[in-house]
């Protein structure tokens, strides 16, 4: 089995992270932010991950430093999780309609963090969720896991359903990339290494 636990505590947060790329879709979440919960468990279901996340954070002052460093912890999970990445089909692209709503989240496991983030304009707040904050998420989360993140709104008008889509697209692009192809000798580059 492919997986890792993390475990990050600062003045700020204090999180567990356990993630297992071969997994069937569980999730436990508990992050103190509803709609990030959700966002998580969808991320989960649709990328077939088990998934533990816990973190108490300070919600006292605001979502940020709980979205971003639990984007920190997953990302270093799922990199020690795939270690050496042989065998893995290595890209993964996905469109996620949401009503109204379409998505696309294409990924590299390259080992070179990137993100590009074009949402287009949200609503501030989804529930006690700051909009804002999907992108501080996917930075952090791209920053540690070594994957290159194209995430890109289509069209839509609905914040929380673009939200929703993304978070979906992400496990479903990233369920994609992580697979294992008997095919594939070593690591999916020519230089040898990812």
């Amino acid at each position: 089995m492919r997986e890792a636990k993390i475990v990050r505590q600062t003045s700020e947060t204090d999180i567990q992270v356990k993630f297992n790329a071969d997994g069937e879709g569980v999730a436990d979440i508990d992050t103190g932010i509803g709609f990030f919960d959700h966002m998580l468990i969808l991320f989960s279901k649709h990328g077939l991950f088990d998934t533990l996340i816990k973190c108490d954070g300070d919600l006292a002052v605001d979502g940020h430093h709980t979205v971003e460093d639990i984007g920190l912890a997953l990302g270093q999970a799922v990199k020690a999780a795939l270690g050496d990445k042989a065998g893995i089909v290595r890209y993964g692209t996905s469109f996620v309609p949401m009503d109204e709503t379409l998505a696309q989240v294409s990924l590299d496991i390259s080992g070179r963090p990137y993100l590009v983030y074009d949402a287009g304009e949200m609503a501030p707040m989804i529930g006690q969720y700051d909009s804002q904050l999907t992108e501080e998420f996917l930075r952090a989360f791209s920053m540690q896991s070594g994957i290159t993140l194209h995430v890109k709104i289509v069209y839509g008008s609905n914040s929380h359903h673009k939200v929703e889509a993304i978070f979906k697209a992400l496990g479903q692009a990233l369920g994609q990339a992580v697979q294992k192809n008997p095919r594939i000798h070593g690591v999916m580059s020519t230089k040898g290494t990812l």
